[in-house]
């Protein structure tokens, strides 16, 4: 029996790169498609609980036989929605993206497609979340199918620790093939932001969050240094967030 794939993301049903995706994984398994209506990069982990969900059938996929179905929610929702209301079962894979843009070093904090992917984990199942350095709407994602379809080829063979996601990103295409894969951690980069003040017609004035990603960790093991050298990133992901080490040292504190 084929495996189930669930596929979802946070750029919406209509996007370019979860209709890549959706190419990739037919051949893999039987697809069922949840994803949000609208775009919702930056949404983070947030979940719909003030608001009423609502979801249909959607036709744009009609044409390869999946199944698919778009969620007035967030990324998270459309995975809770899936697995506990529209899947007969529990998908063998869920899988997110391919997300316009990096979600490399801190991103992967306000990311939609990795909380997508880690909203799979929570549920137990595995989980991987796809993203291209390439924010345009029109992104090139071609460079990137021979190592999709091994990482979650991978995954589907071998599984994953309980708790943790694959949190899997590609360079930009830059007219030369991909080098291969790295395994290692998130760099420890961060976002400087700033406010762009504007005033409206009306004279109120409104602002608009602009910044610029910094990255001073050089080191050889991270995301950002093999999407720099044009190599795609597999970092280990974990949705347990708690400093084990620095626990020790509070509870002589506290006990």
């Amino acid at each position: 029996m084929k495996p189930l794939i669930l596929i979802s993301n946070d750029d919406g049903i209509t996007s370019k790169g979860i209709k890549f995706l959706a190419d990739i994984m037919r051949e893999l398994g039987k697809v069922v498609i949840v994803a949000p209506d609208s775009p919702q990069s930056g949404q983070g982990h947030a979940i719909t609980i003030e608001d009423p969900l609502r979801y249909h059938k959607s036709d744009l996929f009609s044409d390869w036989g999946i199944e698919a179905y778009q969620c007035s929610g967030t990324p998270a929702d459309c995975i809770k929605l899936a697995k506990n209301h529209i899947l007969p079962k529990k998908p063998d894979l869920v899988v997110s993206g391919v997300n316009h843009g990096s979600n490399t070093s801190v991103s992967v904090l306000y990311s939609g497609t990795m909380s997508a992917a880690l909203e799979g984990t929570i549920e137990g199942l595995p989980s991987v979340g796809f993203s291209v350095c390439d924010y345009s709407y029109d992104a090139e994602f071609e460079h990137t199918r021979e190592w999709v379809k091994k990482v979650a080829t991978s995954v589907l063979e071998n599984g994953l620790p309980q708790g943790t996601a694959l949190n899997v990103n590609f360079p930009k295409y830059n007219g030369e093939p991909i080098k291969g894969m790295k395994v290692g951690r998130q760099a420890k980069g961060r976002w400087h932001e700033q406010f762009d003040e504007r005033v409206n017609p009306s004279g109120r004035k409104y602002l608009w969050l602009t910044g610029k990603f910094v990255n001073p960790d050089n080191a050889e093991d991270t995301d950002e240094y093999a999407i720099e050298h044009n190599y795609g990133s597999i970092v280990p992901t974990k949705i347990d967030l708690t400093d084990y080490k620095y626990m020790e040292s509070l509870k002589g504190l506290w006990e």
